[in-house]
């Protein structure tokens, strides 16, 4: 069986380019894994560019 690991890097991308906290990475990540992803992924860079 297929598991699904959700990368959540594009998430974290659309938030910084608005601002604030929208969307909230981590409540996207809880709502991946309550339907149903295996795992997520995040890949981190020295200059958090993505995640903070």
């Amino acid at each position: 069986m297929t598991k699904l690991s959700v990368n959540i890097n594009k998430v974290a991308t659309i938030r910084n380019s608005r601002g604030g906290n929208i969307p909230d990475v981590i409540q996207v990540a809880v709502d991946c894994q309550l339907f149903g992803a295996e795992g997520i992924t995040v890949h981190p860079r020295p200059d958090e560019r993505h995640i903070r």
